[in-house]
């Protein structure tokens, strides 16, 4: 599986590509940070996003795009920001009929580094270790898109188990030709 990872952020737009499944070595593909100018408006800052991740895509073209989930902050400007370039990345993603995942934060850290409360250098030295680099990926940034990716491809079994059990388990809301009574005048 090959999944691009997205930190979304307004400044910086973290974005790393993973490649493998879980239980086996992962290997880095690309990372790097979509950068826009603080006193660009916010449109062109946007914009500048969506080129960035477009080409993200068209270099390496992911089966699945995963996306940090905006959780609430004290800042509501950050917030927003965060907002706004992670709806740009889902934009971007479904577009291309590339299926979207979101994880929250503590998902991610716990994943990486069996702590949900893990800070960055404790997140970019297990995803140092784990796609045997030589150094953390800098900007924090990138570290932590590289970090989304490889906790999608490690939570992804799981979740396929878990979305069919789920399926299966909710009663047919399609009527079958059995259940469908004919109407007549």
């Amino acid at each position: 599986m090959r999944v691009l990872g997205v930190d979304p952020g307004l400044t910086r737009c973290g974005v790393g590509v993973v490649e493998g499944v879980a239980g086996r070595p992962l290997a880095m593909l690309g990372v790097g940070v979509v950068r826009t100018p603080a006193d660009a408006e916010t449109g062109q800052r946007l914009v500048a996003i969506e080129q960035g991740i477009d080409a993200w895509l068209d270099e390496h073209r992911p089966e699945l795009v995963a996306v940090e989930r905006v959780f609430a902050q004290h800042n509501v400007r950050t917030v927003m920001g965060t907002a706004q370039a992670s709806a740009v990345a889902m934009l971007c993603a479904s577009r291309r009929g590339i299926p979207v995942a979101l994880h929250t934060p503590s998902e991610v850290k716990a994943a990486i580094t069996g702590s949900g409360r893990a800070d960055k250098t404790q997140v970019g030295a297990m995803v140092t270790r784990l796609l045997r680099l030589d150094a953390p990926p800098k900007p924090a940034d990138a570290a932590d898109a590289l970090a989304l990716a490889i906790c999608h491809i490690w939570r992804a079994p799981a979740l396929n188990r878990l979305q069919q059990a789920q399926a299966a388990a909710r009663p047919s809301r399609i009527p079958t030709t059995a259940s469908v009574r004919k109407v007549t005048r």
